[in-house]
């Protein structure tokens, strides 16, 4: 296996994941990975379904604690970054500007799990419209963070909607939105941050990662460099999943290297 870290983890400290840190680090090691960022969520005003109330709040100093012990640990063997998947709402600009300067993350994925206060994992986000009209109103919300919210590294699984609507990724392509893609993508780079291939929907059933390959070549042609590469495991059996084909999109698409992060600041590996 080529890629040699995986950059997008989730452990117990997050809300949807029973994970125990110390066996995904175990995994991660077993599977001879260099590097990984546990990325827990953190996503505040979150808008919860009945039920689910406090599911992504985040114990920062908690789950520092554990990481640091365990760190300490497996430092001969593995080097295990501190990171967060902070949860962006352009409402939240001074709270995610304390939030983000509290402490001393390696990494930060931005992430859009709502739009305009509802998330399109639930089927509710998609009725009364077509999907077309309910992408295009996730990717324009998207814009409008990245533009006000300069508090991450890269912008996690940026067509993350498409996992969620009635049909998929069936109807939806790059070519329908390549308007706001590109005042998204040509926004990233210009102020220096980055994108994340997020191999979920290659794990789940999609056959494409998110964001999709011509998402990620287009980032490419605009310039883009800095690109990291996540299983968003939420248990440890997920962890560096289908990262033989990354790579091999990542080739196809024309990268050479791809990133991951510490205080902060890119390092680029070879693929």
């Amino acid at each position: 296996m080529a890629i040699k870290a995986d950059y997008h983890i989730h452990t117990s400290f997050s809300g949807d994941s029973d994970a125990p840190m110390e066996e995904v680090i175990q995994k991660a090691v077993a599977l001879g990975l260099t590097h990984i960022c546990i990325t827990e969520h953190y996503d505040p005003d979150y808008v919860y379904a009945p039920g689910e109330e406090g599911l992504f709040e985040l114990n920062t100093d908690s789950y520092l604690y554990e990481l640091l012990k365990l760190r300490e640990k497996y430092k001969d063997q593995i080097t295990v970054g501190f990171g967060v998947e902070l949860g962006l709402q352009t409402h939240l600009k001074r709270a995610l500007a304390v939030y983000t300067k509290s402490h001393d993350f390696d990494f930060i994925i931005g992430s859009s799990h709502l739009c305009n206060r509802r998330d399109p994992y639930y089927p509710s986000f998609f009725e009364g419209r077509s999907e077309e009209e309910a992408h295009r109103e996730y990717f324009q919300t998207i814009l409008e963070c990245a533009r006000s919210l300069p508090y991450f590294d890269v912008y996690g699984h940026l067509d993350y909607v498409v996992r969620y609507g009635p049909t998929k990724n069936e109807k939806y392509t790059y070519a329908k939105h390549a308007d706001i893609f590109d005042q998204i993508l040509t926004h990233l780079i210009e102020n220096g941050k980055g994108i994340e291939l997020n191999t979920n929907g290659l794990r789940t059933g999609l056959g494409q990662p998110n964001p999709c390959a011509d998402i990620i070549r287009r980032y490419r042609e605009l310039g883009g460099e800095i690109i990291t590469i996540g299983s968003d495991a939420h248990t440890p059996v997920d962890i560096a999943s289908h990262f033989d084909e990354a790579c091999d999109l990542l080739k196809a698409c024309g990268f050479r290297y791809y990133c991951i992060f510490q205080s902060r600041m890119p390092e680029y590996l070879k693929l």
